[in-house]
């Protein structure tokens, strides 16, 4: 049988949000939305006197397994998974796509979509399982479905349409002696993150003109995303906030959650904490800088680990904690989580029942422990549970009375709405770093053209 790994690039300019265990916590919200890899021994797990899996020779065919994500990419060349699924499944072929980025990989995707070309197997989003749900299999009945903690949870009209291959959490990352030095303390509530902020950049910005005291890429606008799309739903403890705003002809106005939380994001990035030139850094670039010390905070999600980890020398100092969007400590101390890489298998697929048995072994004991183990992410499988890496541990450690709230990215009435407006909130939080920006006007634009599309396209 043939392995190929197909490498695609492509040049379309859309631009797409990227996204995105802490145990037995509250959930405040639910929907009926990688660093330094431990090294893990590649050998089955199952246990000892167990029989192999039985040969399946009855299906055949080849599958194409469209990935953007760099580790997953990595780990399956390393690991050589199509030889591994073929010793379950020898007629069956894997394909594995590669393509360059997110944001090419949706532009792709929606462009073969409507050429009924999408591959056999593709992940995605929370917010993208509405715009591909015409094109996604129902997997409810599948193991791997049984056996995940979160797929039922954004399942839609009763349809599991992915299984989410990790559980995202966001940390902010920090350099501890970088704050010890500066006098600064983890902070626990909002304003105390602003003044911790200010300090370092005070402190080491007086010696370094090209210090961040916040590591943003603003240049490539998505890294804004724990800000711009995550706190709405923290400031309301809303996972479904985005749903909640379709059904409002005001969301924007004075008063409510995401006002709210834009006023803060917008007096954080313009108090001088991102540095000097946020516009002209992208993520791999301050990623890079945070990993030297020349910035104290960055953050993202728990695959940042493995990034921040590649370009450190040293990370006995490096530690985590949750972005504290509450106003102060009497408040609920809210934390995001949220399904990630959603893989489904698509209506397009010449041979959906082999592509199944893919989902199915690749969330069996035949990969998905070795995987899960490789990446910093959590694990989303109730029977592979994982330990989170110490470093990433540290902010449970910090946040015991943390209160969950599963994230959705927002149904169709939602995705309709923001088309007809064009509302990016990623290119939003951006534009808040430009000169003239009236962030007051801004809102309620965005009030009166969302009134007016949810008036055009008859949503209540």
């Amino acid at each position: 049988m043939k392995k190929r790994l197909l490498a695609s690039i492509l040049t379309c300019a859309l631009s797409v949000s990227l996204l995105a265990g802490c145990g037995d916590k509250e959930v405040q919200s639910s929907n009926n939305d990688a660093p330094a890899a431990e090294q893990t021994q590649t050998e089955s797990t199952e246990s000892a006197g167990e029989s192999a899996p039985a040969v399946n020779e009855d299906l055949s065919g080849t599958l194409t397994f469209a990935i953007w994500d760099n580790n997953l990419n990595d780990f399956i060349e390393e690991n050589d998974m199509v030889s591994k699924f073929q010793e379950q499944y020898p007629n069956i072929d894997i394909e594995v796509e590669k393509i360059k980025d997110d944001s090419e990989y949706w532009n792709a995707m929606k462009m073969r979509a409507s050429a009924n070309q999408l591959p056999d197997v593709m992940f995605n989003k929370p917010f993208t399982l509405s715009r591909f749900k015409d094109y996604l299999i129902d997997l409810s009945g599948t193991t791997a479905c049984a056996n995940n903690e979160l797929a039922a949870g954004y399942a839609l009209d009763g349809k599991v349409l992915g299984i989410p291959m990790t559980s995202g959490y966001e940390y902010v990352f920090y350099w501890k002696d970088m704050f010890e030095e500066a006098g600064v303390e983890v902070p626990t509530t909002w304003p105390e993150f602003e003044a911790a902020a200010k300090t370092l950049q005070d402190y080491y910005g007086k010696d370094n003109p090209d210090f961040m005291a916040i590591a943003c890429g603003l240049k490539d606008e998505w890294p804004d995303y724990p800000y711009m799309e995550f706190m709405p739903a923290l400031e309301s403890a809303n996972g479904q906030n985005w749903n909640t705003m379709a059904s409002m002809d005001a969301p924007f106005a004075e008063g409510t959650d995401i006002n709210k939380a834009y006023k803060k994001v917008y007096e954080l990035f313009t108090s001088g904490v991102l540095g000097k030139d946020p516009l002209g850094l992208g993520n791999d670039q301050v990623t890079s800088l945070f990993a030297t010390k020349n910035a104290a905070i960055l953050e993202l999600g728990d695959w940042g680990l493995q990034n921040i980890q590649a370009g450190a020398e040293d990370i006995s100092q490096l530690g985590t904690f949750y972005l504290p969007t509450r106003n102060s400590e009497s408040d609920p101390y809210n934390v995001i989580v949220q399904g990630d890489s959603f893989m489904g298998v698509t209506t397009h697929s010449k041979n959906p029942e082999a592509a199944v048995a893919f989902v199915e072994w690749f969330y069996s004991d035949a990969w998905y422990p070795s995987y899960i183990n490789y990446v910093s992410s959590a694990s989303s499988m109730t029977n592979f549970p994982k330990e989170k890496d110490p470093v990433l541990a540290e902010a449970d450690a910090l946040c015991p009375d943390m209160v969950l709230v599963m994230y959705d990215g927002g149904g169709d009435d939602f995705t309709a709405i923001q088309n007809e407006t064009t509302f990016d909130y990623k290119k939003l939080g951006a534009q808040m770093m430009t000169e003239g920006f009236d962030l007051d006007a801004a809102l309620a634009e965005l009030d009166t053209k969302w009134a007016d599309a949810r008036a055009k396209l008859g949503i209540q």
